[in-house]
């Protein structure tokens, strides 16, 4: 990939966020059959208060005091009613967003897999037909060519699959996401395609890439030289972890006025079961979709629910110090 190339590694880019944030459902479908927290330090100023980000950031870069990044994290921000105080008390609504990326360090899932039980619900995405079981351990390796490359991606970076590290059987799970065939009929009433979503998200990466290289971040130089490092692994994470603080043009590029089948739709569908949940009488509940999906989700809560986020807890999904 060279330095002149910047389609090419566009592409590359849009390929794996979209892999990373949003798409566990394109795998999942293509599998029909089944298919801790590190803390790093940082300036005061790179680093807002925590009532004033929850709910708006889902994915940070945490940096050391020289400006290096160290760790790659992912949100859970706690939502309560309108009114209420962010102590729970007894029979009070708790429902907390876990933003996830789907590739991340063992620890990152070792850590999560703690956090879900606590809930009375914890509301997962996967497209799959109803009944659909994950084994535990993960539905094994897929030939479609998104799972192909999901594994590549995992292989490159040294990085492990939420669908092998995170235990699906627990009995609190509830699958919250379309079916294979819902999703085939939600993009065609909206006129989608997964290559017009590609296409679509490649135009705003290069516009980003102009954006990067004129603070001069993760330009193609750097991808090469992290392919050519020793530690080649965690070369390629800080350039990758640096594309995702820039990276939400490239949500808003999927979808049109009323949002797109793999955000908006699957969002859709996963908060109707949150109202099923709800009214059978679970008051402590969790979301665990892709990062991509929480900008949506977060809106939804707000105005349908009458939810409002009151704190932010982050979890390293990908340590990146060096030795």
């Amino acid at each position: 990939m060279s330095r002149h190339d910047p389609l090419a590694y566009a592409h590359w880019r849009a390929a794996a966020y979209v892999l990373l944030v949003t798409c566990s459902a394109v795998e999942a479908a293509s599998a029909r059959a089944a298919e801790t927290d590190t803390a790093a330090k940082t300036a005061a100023a790179q680093q807002p208060s925590e009532e004033k980000r929850a709910g708006e950031d889902w994915v940070r870069v945490v940096r050391d005091d020289k400006g290096r990044p160290t760790a790659l994290q992912t949100a859970i921000v706690l939502y309560v009613p309108v009114g209420k105080s962010v102590d729970k008390t007894t029979g009070d609504l708790k429902v907390d967003l876990v933003g996830a990326i789907h590739i991340g360090d063992a620890a990152y899932y070792e850590r999560l897999n703690q956090e879900f039980e606590q809930y009375d619900a914890l509301l997962y995405e996967l497209v799959a037909p109803e009944g659909t079981q994950v084994p535990q351990g993960g539905p094994g390796t897929s030939r479609h060519p998104v799972g192909m490359l999901q594994h590549g991606i995992k292989k490159w970076l040294e990085l492990e699959h939420q669908l092998v590290k995170i235990d699906y059987t627990k009995k609190n799970f509830v699958h919250a996401d379309m079916s294979p065939e819902q999703f085939a009929k939600s993009m065609k009433a909206r006129g989608e395609s997964f290559l017009q979503m590609l296409f679509r998200m490649m135009g705003q990466s290069l516009a980003m890439q102009s954006k990067l290289q004129a603070k001069g971040k993760a330009t193609e130089f750097d991808l090469l030289a992290a392919l050519l490092a020793k530690d080649r692994a965690r070369q390629l994470k800080i350039i990758m972890s640096e594309q995702f603080e820039e990276m939400e043009s490239l949500l808003v590029s999927l979808g049109g006025p009323d949002g797109s089948t793999i955000i908006a739709g699957r969002n859709q569908v996963a908060l109707k079961v949150l109202k099923e949940q709800i009214a059978a009488g679970k008051t402590n509940v969790a979301i665990f979709y892709g990062a991509g999906h929480m900008q949506d989700m977060d809106r939804r809560l707000r105005e349908q629910f009458k939810l409002r986020p009151v704190k932010t807890r982050w979890v390293t999904a990908w340590d990146m110090k060096g030795d």
